[in-house]
């Protein structure tokens, strides 16, 4: 995750957020290395959360039967899969 997510880590522990600089602590070369390898993760999934976010189905609120959630977010993303492969 980016640092526009700082809060997300009280609720899931297991993120890994990229290290921020600021005025009075510049970013070491251990960070630096560490922001790269983050980023490069990260680039793989960009692209693939913009494809699922096109059909609307995540990035608006959902007003359907909240057992169907899964049903259609399954339906998407086999779509978005079926479009990887070709």
């Amino acid at each position: 995750m980016d640092t526009g997510c700082i809060g997300v880590t009280k609720f899931h522990a297991n993120l890994v957020i990229s290290v921020e600089r600021s005025k009075k602590r510049p970013l070491t070369k251990a960070d630096k290395v560490f922001n790269h390898v983050v980023s490069s993760e990260r680039v793989l999934n960009e692209p693939v959360i913009g494809l699922i976010k096109r059909f609307k189905f995540v990035s608006d609120r959902y007003r359907g039967r909240c057992k169907r959630f899964g049903l259609g977010f399954n339906f998407i993303s086999g779509i978005c899969n079926y479009e990887q492969r070709t």
